[in-house]
C-alpha cells in the first residue's frame, strides 16, 4: 500500500499550475510534474530546488580557458616557436590577441559539451535506460502531476476528491 503512486491528468498547464497551488497550501508534497513543455513557474510551487547546472558550465568554461591558453602556450611559445606574420612570440603576452579566438572557442566547447554531459547523466537519460514518464502522451498535449501518498498525511480517498475538484480529468492509482 505504502507503494503506490497517484497520478493525475490534466489538458491544460494553467489548471495543472493552480491545482498544484491548491494541493500545496493544503499540505500536499507533489513529487514531480511530467509535461510536453516547461510550465513557468511550477518549480517554486512544487518545491524544486535552482539547478546548479549553471554553475558547472562556468567551471566548464574555466577548465576549457585554462586547457586552451596553456596548451597554445606550450605548442606556439615552447615546444615549437614558430614565427608566424613577422609577430613576436618570446612571451605569452606578447601573443595575447592571436590566441583570443582560439581561447573563446576553446572555452564554449568544453562549456557546452561538459554541460550537456552533466545534464544527461544528472537526469539518468542516458540511451538504453527506462524512461521514468509514466505516460507517453505527456510529450504530446498532456499534463501529468505525481503524487506519492506515503509522503503526505492526507488520507488517499481525500487526495482523490481533492485531484477531481481541481480539475484533474483522469487519476490513476498504481
Amino acid at each position: 500500500m505504502a507503494d503506490k503512486i497517484i497520478y493525475a491528468t490534466f489538458d491544460d498547464d494553467m489548471v495543472l499550475l493552480e491545482s498544484a497551488k491548491k494541493l500545496t497550501a493544503k499540505g500536499v508534497h507533489i513529487r514531480d510534474v511530467f509535461s510536453p513543455f516547461p510550465i513557468h513557474g511550477i518549480d517554486p510551487v512544487i518545491g524544486i530546488k535552482h539547478t546548479r547546472l549553471a554553475i558547472c558550465g562556468f567551471i566548464y568554461g574555466l577548465i576549457g580557458l585554462t586547457l586552451a591558453v596553456s596548451g597554445m602556450y606550450y605548442f606556439m611559445i615552447v615546444d615549437w616557436p614558430m614565427n608566424i606574420g613577422g609577430k613576436p612570440n618570446d612571451f605569452l603576452y606578447q601573443n595575447i590577441p592571436a590566441f583570443i579566438p582560439i581561447s573563446f572557442e576553446f572555452t564554449v566547447l568544453l562549456a557546452a559539451h561538459g554541460m550537456a554531459l552533466t545534464f544527461f547523466l544528472r537526469n539518468w537519460t542516458l540511451p538504453g535506460i527506462k524512461p521514468r514518464n509514466p505516460y507517453p502522451y505527456t510529450t504530446d498535449d498532456k499534463f501529468v502531476m505525481e503524487i506519492h501518498p506515503s509522503d503526505n498525511e492526507i488520507s488517499t480517498d481525500e487526495l482523490m476528491s481533492d485531484l477531481q475538484s481541481t480539475g484533474s480529468i483522469a487519476i490513476e492509482e498504481r
